[in-house]
């Protein structure tokens, strides 16, 4: 099983959607070029519960040899962006093998 690298690439936060929806108590504590290193599939500590759910498929598919996810999506083909599911701060993640 391969090794991946996880770098927070972007975060954005929809501020409309937070005032008008969300409670005032939540913050991602994501940071923009923060990186992680994933041995064996394993969630990283320190990295959003929420986010690696939604990561780990595209980390299992990638630490297992599968390439050119989505027929040519990538530049390199044994990477993948993916962006965590958080509609008021979607955070997008770049997952590579090393």
């Amino acid at each position: 099983m391969k090794k991946c690298r996880i770098t927070v690439v972007k975060k954005v936060w929809h501020k409309d959607l937070s005032v008008k929806y969300e409670n005032p108590n939540y913050a991602c504590d994501m940071a923009e070029g923060e990186v992680f290193e994933v041995t064996d599939c394993v969630k990283p500590n320190g990295f959003c519960d929420s986010a690696w759910v939604t990561l780990y498929p595209y980390v299992f598919a990638l630490a297992n040899g599968a390439e050119d996810l989505y027929d040519g999506w990538m530049i390199n083909k044994r990477s993948a962006m993916v962006s965590c599911s958080d509609g008021f701060r979607p955070v997008s993640f770049l997952i590579e093998v090393i």
